[in-house]
């Protein structure tokens, strides 16, 4: 498996790779594959990874900047990170997550934040911070992972191409 930058001839695989890795996902829109167009067209997507296996790509993430209502700089949103069904339970989004988030650490971030899952996101590093709120979203799905320590509190808000939680 090779994890690398996405190149422009990646771009068809990683929506499809996307569309299947959510096509049955039970709190999904099925609208990740274009949030991901849109991030790129918006040239807002600061790290774009995919995971490649036998010159195919089976697996992507994404980075991109959030807003936090305190000021804070220097952060970023994760996701959608995506791995093709027939190649999910092998690693992939484990490299893809190690991968990605080491490179946000080098390039300067001061952290990262997300809407998952904890049991699996908690592998990574990735908590409840008390003082982060993500409005719509329950807290303890809203999870944050900190690259230095640093008081940080406010509203978190993704890039407006996400969709709004309790918006259509």
């Amino acid at each position: 498996m090779l994890i690398r930058n996405e190149t422009g001839s990646d771009i068809e695989a990683i929506s499809e790779v996307t569309k299947a890795a959510f096509e049955n996902h039970p709190h999904s829109k099925q609208t990740e594959q274009f949030i991901v167009t849109a991030l790129r067209a918006a040239n807002a997507l600061t790290i774009s990874l995919v995971a490649e296996v036998a010159g195919k790509v089976v697996g992507h993430i994404a980075f991109s900047p959030v807003t936090i209502s305190d000021g804070s700089q220097d952060w970023y949103g994760l996701g959608p990170v995506s791995v093709l069904p027939e190649w999910q339970r092998q690693g992939i989004g484990k490299a893809l997550m190690h991968e990605g988030l080491s490179l946000l650490k080098s390039s300067g971030a001061k952290g990262c934040v997300l809407v998952g899952e904890p049991e699996f996101y908690g592998r990574f590093g990735f908590r409840n911070i008390p003082d982060l709120v993500l409005e719509g979203i329950p807290k303890e799905y809203f999870l944050g992972l900190k690259f230095e320590e640093s008081k940080i509190q406010g509203t978190v808000r993704f890039t407006r191409l996400f969709p709004q939680p309790g918006k259509k």
